[in-house]
């Protein structure tokens, strides 16, 4: 009778263990999914810009360096994103794929800035319309990196808590890394005065 209460325990034991690391595998899982999400639209948005800088370019000859820039940008993004698809979760791909993305969208800021000057480029039909598809990505993109950030943070959650943890390290479960793309202007303060 004793060795089967033994082999129950044991029999429930290694199935408490199988289910600890299935769940880490869906979450690993799960948080490689979210982020092919994110690199649909971040691949959309940037499939739009050389459309842009065509549309752009056409009424700022003067502004070649700005263009430049953007296209330069774009590239780096471009790798960023690709660095990323290979390894979701890592922490130096996320951090390169968020610096060149926050790059990319400070110089498209100042493309936008410059083109508030050229009242023809702004009436522009191909103009407005790449205006509003860029805006709506942006918010894809947004949704897209708040579901990849759950799944990671679940997937750590399960992975850190005990007795999870034990199983993680057996299997040299790694952590990941949130993506965390913001322009600085959200972080500062705004000013206000009332002079």
């Amino acid at each position: 009778m004793g060795m089967l209460v033994f082999l129950a325990v044991v029999v429930g034991v290694l199935l408490y263990g199988v289910a600890l690391y299935n769940g880490l595998v869906a979450g690993r899982n799960g948080y490689k999914n979210a982020f092919a999400q994110i690199d649909v639209q971040l691949t959309r948005r940037y499939d739009l810009i050389p459309n842009l800088v065509e549309t752009v370019k056409a009424y700022m000859k003067h502004e070649r360096d700005t263009l430049e820039a953007v296209v330069q940008a774009r590239s780096s993004a471009m790798a960023g994103l690709s660095a990323a698809k290979a390894s979701p979760g890592d922490a130096a791909a996320m951090q390169q794929l968020a610096g060149a993305d926050n790059a990319l969208t400070q110089t498209l800021g100042r493309l936008f800035a410059l083109s508030e000057s050229y009242p023809d480029l702004k009436a522009n039909q191909n103009m407005m319309q790449l205006s509003e598809e860029l805006s709506t990505t942006e918010n894809k993109v947004a949704f897209a990196r708040q579901a990849f950030n759950d799944a990671v943070m679940n997937y750590n959650i399960s992975r850190e808590q005990f007795p999870g943890s034990i199983v993680a390290n057996m299997f040299a479960f790694q952590p990941a890394q949130q993506l965390a793309i913001e322009s600085e202007t959200k972080r500062e303060v705004p000013k206000v005065s009332f002079s």
